[in-house]
């Protein structure tokens, strides 16, 4: 009997103890907010590719405003926190509207060509609760390289730091960030074909 007694307080202890740990709070996640690097994990496809080609090419190369010239559009779109005041939102779009100025390379040569800005406007339902759209324009991949830095490039000294420091300002007040990034194509001007007249080919005039 006594065996038996033992037994099933035994029981409730582990059962109790089940329930205990079924009702304790998740262990919290670790926190990356704070680090250099996101971990390897949240990286992209497109970031592992995009170091691989810097790690062939080099740093030096990859973030040379020589590298792939051409222009290139950066749109960055934010949501916001639901608490943000409107003076804490205009100073994100103030200070992510500054970067044309401050952003330079060592030498003092300007990374960004022009950054416009907007609120979102759209009637359509499609914006996914963004809110703020950016469109950073530069001459070539290399500018937008040095640039974006982190997290293809983490060497300080291959990267911008005042888009560093901006991006350090603005994360409190963002639960969102949408980036896309494309080439705008080199156009170039049609030439027309001659005008015949007898023996002479005259060029049409343009324009």
């Amino acid at each position: 009997m006594k065996t038996r007694y033992l037994a099933l307080v035994a029981a409730g202890c582990l059962a109790l103890a089940g329930t205990a740990r079924a009702d304790a709070p998740p262990a919290p996640a670790p926190d990356t907010a704070g680090t250099d690097t996101p971990p390897e994990a949240q990286i992209s496809d497109a970031a592992r590719a995009e170091r691989l080609i810097a790690s062939q090419v080099g740093l030096v190369n990859f973030t040379s405003p020589a590298f792939h010239r051409g222009t290139v559009r950066h749109i960055v779109m934010f949501r916001f926190l639901p608490v943000i005041t409107d003076a804490q939102r205009a100073e994100v779009v103030s200070r992510f509207m500054a970067l044309r100025q401050i952003s330079r390379r060592s030498d003092g040569s300007p990374v960004v060509a022009a950054i416009e800005t907007g609120a979102q406007m759209s009637g359509e339902g499609l914006d996914e609760g963004l809110q703020q759209a950016f469109v950073v324009t530069f001459n070539s991949e290399g500018d937008r390289n040095y640039y974006v830095g982190r997290p293809v490039v983490t060497d300080p000294a291959y990267f911008d730091p005042a888009h560093e420091a901006f991006r350090k300002f603005a994360a409190p007040f963002i639960i969102s960030t949408l980036v896309f990034d494309y080439v705008v194509p080199a156009t170039h001007p049609q030439r027309k074909a001659p005008v015949q007249t007898g023996r002479l080919r005259v060029p049409q005039q343009q324009g």
